[in-house]
């Protein structure tokens, strides 16, 4: 068990939405933070109807939450997440850091300390998603 004050070192992703490939512009919509030493794996997300909106007026919008949605499930070990649900927590977190050519994408993996990766998955939301 750790310590209460101890800093534990985690690795997150920024998911973004990314209507349009080929004009390269995204918006972030989402975190999801890994902690190994705590057994968190765990999303947060928003997406900003307008802003997306702005950068395609044809984006299905709810189809971009579903994929959030099925995000949600992995991280929980939703059997409706399919086999990726069910691997051990930094399996999922590999699936879910793994790029793809579809409109939601990771951004590159990052990593830091913290004392609560709870909090810290709410900072990163805050600061980069909005």
């Amino acid at each position: 068990m750790t310590a209460p004050s101890a800093r534990l070192a985690y690795q997150y992703v920024v998911l973004r939405c990314v209507p349009r490939v080929d004009r390269e512009e995204f918006v972030n919509v989402g975190v999801v933070l890994y902690c190994q030493a705590t057994d968190f794996l765990e999303v947060a997300w928003h997406v900003d109807r307008e802003r997306l909106r702005a950068l395609d007026p044809g984006l299905d919008l709810d189809q971009v939450c579903d994929a959030l949605q099925f995000v949600e499930g992995v991280c929980g070990g939703d059997e409706r997440a399919g086999a990726a649900a069910s691997e051990p927590l930094g399996q999922r977190f590999g699936f879910l850091k793994a790029p793809r050519s579809t409109v939601l994408q990771p951004g590159p993996v990052h990593g830091g300390l913290t004392r609560d990766p709870a909090r810290q998955l709410e900072h990163l939301m805050e600061k980069l998603v909005g």
